[in-house]
This record gives C-alpha cells, sequence and structure tokens, in this order.
C-alpha cells in the first residue's frame, strides 16, 4: 500500500511539472507570435460612387427696395421705394409665383422661379435684379441675383451708425413656418429669433439686434424651412443720400476665402474707400491677404483675427480698377469687401461677398444696366479657358483663356443671361459701374440643383 501511494505521488508531481512546462512554453509561444508578423487579412468594405438625380431648382427674388422713415407719425413703416428690373432665363421651362410682403401692404412680392430637372440632367436657372433710386432719402444703385434658399446664412457687412438704415430681409418660399436665429458677432455674441410665416418675406433692422456693435457680422439658421436672406442698405450724411445697396449672404466658413471684381473708382486720402471686413469663426488665427490687378500683387498683409470679434481692414492705395482679393488663414472665416465710389456725400457704396468655386456649366443673368461686365479670376496653378455666351445661342460663344493666378475683365450686353462653361476651377463676379459713379457687384453662383457624386457604403 505504501508503495502504491508512492506511485500515485510520483505520478502526481511527474503531470504537475509537465503541465507547468507546457503552460511556460504556450506562454512563451504566445508572446513569440504578438511579437512575429503575421499575414494580414483585410477585406475592402463595399462602396459605390452615386450621383444624386439632379432636383428642380428654385430661386428667390429680393423685390421691392424699402423705404424707413418716410411717414413723420410712424418712423419704423416701411414704403417701396421702387421696383428692381429683373432679368431671367433657364434651360428649359420654369414656373413662376411672389411671395406676400405683408410689411408693404398691397405691393406685389418678390418673385420666385422654379425650374424643373429633365430627364435626369440639372437645369441651369439664373435671374438678376436692379434698381436706380434717385430720391430726397434713397440714391445710389443697387443690384444682386436671384439665389437659392439656405438653412445657413452670413451676413458680413451693415452698420448701425447714424445715418445708416440697414435690414435683414428674409424670404420663406416654402409651404411650412421657418425659425430665424440670428446671432451677432461682435464685442458681444447675442441671438435672437424670428418667425418667417411660409410664402411671405419680412425684414428685421439691423439696428434692432446689432446695436453698438461697430462692424456686426450676423450668422442666420433656419429650422422648419431655409431661407434667402439679404442685406438692404441705405446710409444718409448730414442730408444727403449717399447709396444703397442689396447684399447677398456669403458662402460658409472656410480657411480660404476668394474675392472677384472688387472695383475701386478713385482715391482718396482722408477717407478709406475700400474696406475688407473679417470674422474668425471658431479660432483665432492669422489671415494672409493678398491683393491682384491682372495677376500682379498691389497688396499684400497680415491681419490678427480673434475668433468671434469682426476685424476691418482698409485697402488703401489702389489705383482705379478692378481687383481680386485673396484671403488664407488656419482657421475658419467669412468676410465682405465693402466698396465707395467716392469719398463724401452724394456717393455711392456696394459690398461684395466672396465668390465660390465654378466649374462646368453655369448660368450668368446680367441686369438691364449699361457697362455691365463679368470678372472672371483665375487662382490655380494651371491656365483655365472658359466659354462665354449667350444662353440663347451657346454657338455663338467668346473663348477666354486665364492665366494661372491671372484674371480677365469682360463685357457683356445689359439685360441678357449667359452660358458660362470652364474647364477648370475659376472665380467669376458681376460687377456694375454706371457713369455717374454708382456701383453694384455680387458673385456668381452655381446652381445648386447640380449634385456631386456622393460615397455610399451598403
Amino acid at each position: 500500500m505504501i508503495r502504491n501511494r508512492a506511485i500515485r505521488v510520483a505520478a502526481t508531481g511527474a503531470r504537475l511539472l509537465i503541465g507547468a512546462a507546457i503552460a511556460v512554453g504556450c506562454v512563451v509561444a504566445v508572446v513569440a507570435a504578438v511579437a512575429l508578423p503575421w499575414p494580414g487579412v483585410a477585406a475592402e468594405p463595399a462602396q459605390v460612387a452615386v450621383t444624386p438625380t439632379a432636383g428642380d431648382a428654385t430661386l428667390v427674388c429680393t423685390g421691392s427696395f424699402r423705404a424707413v422713415g418716410r411717414n413723420a407719425l410712424d418712423a419704423a413703416q416701411q414704403m417701396p421705394a421702387g421696383t428692381p428690373e429683373l432679368t431671367v432665363d433657364s434651360s428649359g421651362e420654369r414656373a413662376e409665383s411672389t411671395l406676400e410682403v405683408p410689411e408693404l401692404g398691397d405691393t406685389p412680392g418678390p418673385q420666385r422661379f422654379i425650374a424643373s430637372a429633365e430627364q435626369g440632367g440639372a437645369p441651369l436657372l439664373a435671374a438678376a435684379e436692379a434698381i436706380t433710386l434717385a430720391s430726397d432719402d434713397l440714391t445710389g444703385l443697387a443690384g444682386a441675383a436671384c439665389r437659392e434658399t439656405r438653412t445657413e446664412s452670413w451676413l458680413v457687412g451693415g452698420s448701425v451708425e447714424t445715418g445708416t438704415n440697414d435690414l435683414i430681409v428674409l424670404s420663406n418660399p416654402g409651404d411650412v413656418t421657418a425659425t430665424a436665429t440670428m446671432t451677432v458677432f461682435g464685442l458681444a455674441q447675442t441671438s435672437t429669433t424670428q418667425l418667417v410665416p411660409a410664402g411671405t418675406q419680412l425684414s428685421v433692422p439691423l439696428s434692432s439686434i446689432a446695436a453698438g456693435t461697430q462692424d456686426p457680422v450676423v450668422r442666420i439658421t433656419a429650422s422648419g424651412a431655409p431661407l434667402r436672406a439679404t442685406l438692404q442698405s441705405s446710409l444718409i450724411r448730414t442730408l444727403d443720400p449717399s447709396g444703397v445697396d442689396l447684399q447677398d449672404s456669403a458662402g460658409p466658413p472656410s480657411s480660404t476665402v476668394v474675392f472677384a471684381g472688387v472695383q475701386v473708382l478713385a482715391i482718396s486720402a482722408d477717407t478709406p474707400l475700400t474696406v475688407l471686413r473679417l470674422l474668425a469663426t471658431d479660432q483665432t488665427t492669422n489671415a494672409r491677404v493678398t491683393v491682384r490687378a491682372q495677376g500682379a500683387a498691389a497688396v499684400n498683409l497680415t491681419v490678427p483675427l480673434e475668433a468671434g470679434t469682426p476685424t476691418e481692414v482698409n485697402l488703401d492705395g489702389l489705383e482705379p480698377g478692378v481687383y481680386s482679393v485673396e484671403v488664407e488663414g488656419d482657421a475658419p472665416m467669412v468676410g465682405a469687401i465693402r466698396q465707395a465710389a467716392r469719398a463724401g456725400a452724394g456717393s455711392d457704396f456696394a459690398w461684395m461677398t466672396p465668390a465660390p468655386d465654378l466649374h462646368g456649366e453655369t448660368y450668368v443673368a446680367i441686369p438691364n444696366v449699361p457697362g455691365s461686365r463679368v470678372h472672371l479670376v483665375n487662382s490655380g496653378t494651371a491656365d483655365a479657358t472658359v466659354v462665354l455666351a449667350p444662353a440663347s445661342d451657346t454657338d455663338a460663344g467668346e473663348e477666354i483663356s486665364i492665366p494661372a493666378g491671372g484674371d480677365v475683365l469682360v463685357e457683356v450686353d445689359a439685360d441678357s443671361v449667359y452660358s458660362l462653361a470652364a474647364d477648370k476651377t475659376i472665380h467669376a463676379a458681376v460687377i456694375l459701374a454706371t457713369s455717374d459713379n454708382a456701383l453694384a457687384g455680387w458673385p456668381v453662383w452655381a446652381g445648386a440643383a447640380a449634385q456631386e457624386p456622393i460615397t455610399v457604403y451598403p
């Protein structure tokens, strides 16, 4: 019995030793396996590029220019100062309707155009409006392109100083009420909400939401339905009307902002005539500003921007001409450039917003103003070719070569619509300047109906 117990003990000890040896071997094997490269097995996720079906193109115009303060008994009452002339064309059939404007009584509201997509192709549609005013309280030229609605809009411009009368005009062409949240950036950031009923246009005085803000920038976010936001501006110096303007919203914040069609009509030693307003939306950065004429740099400067605080820069010393301006930074920015025809009372002014990227074919509407021109800017590193042709006869087009880093100024017919086709990414603006120093201008936007391909992961 003692001998059997000894044998069992010995067998148990042997099993323990063997088990311990196997465990140690497994640990060593695992450590070695981790250290050694293993053959990889990777599966590429399934994906496919899909181009969404083009949707209808919808444009909303601004409509009648609003005069404020003509009623001595009701200084806030608004009256129509005049209805702009409208130029419109499309590649196919289009529908037209108008919005209601309760603030202007029985005055017809702004027009809305809808061009339907046909056979999956994106419709081409463009419209622009312009008005010349000459009254005791409003003088100058104001114009703008009719634009799509947006869920976010940036108005970089305007003033609340004495003598200014600026209105934020909100248009809702949709079928449901929209809520507009207007956030003002300045020394302090404030927000205000405004309901915009379906099929209606209304206005909000800039001074009512941005009182005390020297260089206001307003972000408008829409919920319920997208909105078209425009800034209507007018100025009186002492008792002399000194310009009017219609400024469209700028594009979304970007680290690179390009302006086309910046006009300098005169030189002033005392009053800045060309002023750049910038806002770094998210974080502090340095903005590198380059002003060019015919591809040559005329001004180079660096501007520090504090996040959330608008900054203005005087672009002094520019000779009369048409310029492009490029602003680069390390953080998203929005901006606009104020141009004045000359110093003193009785002048005119216009705000120019950044020109977005254009590639492919776009329709451009030219209002009924003599002396209209299109400014084409190539900020890329390769030469670009643009074909500019009447929309009604694209075979009669003019081929225009734009060198890398250069620009071209093209005279166009008033009250007409052109097809603009570019083989490279360019920027463009419509500019107006009359013999009596009235000016206006706006960038050319591609239609929103054409969709870029998107990648779908099933």
